[in-house]
């Protein structure tokens, strides 16, 4: 079986098929969502301490924090996805 990771930035990867969402930090219902996540225990700071600029939604409910911006993250997984199965 073959996993496709995605770097979200400073040595930290995603498993590519559990992604659902990839959203830019900087609107109020992302921020709420933050805290809430936060609350609950399924945040994920992969931030590095710099700011927060896309949230990654995965489909165990988890929400990963990145400072790569979303486009680099969404050319990253579409890259991973044109390649097809590595031998």
């Amino acid at each position: 079986m073959e996993y496709k990771l995605i770097n979200i930035g400073f040595g930290n990867v995603v498993l590519a098929s559990r992604i659902i969402s990839v959203v830019s930090a900087s609107s109020a219902p992302m921020k709420r969502l933050k805290e809430e996540a936060k609350k609950i225990g399924r945040l994920i700071d992969a931030s590095q301490g710099r700011k927060t600029r896309t949230i990654i939604i995965m489909d165990s409910g988890h929400v990963i924090l990145s400072a790569v911006q979303a486009e680099t993250i969404t050319q990253r997984f579409a890259e991973k996805g044109e390649k097809g199965p590595e031998k």
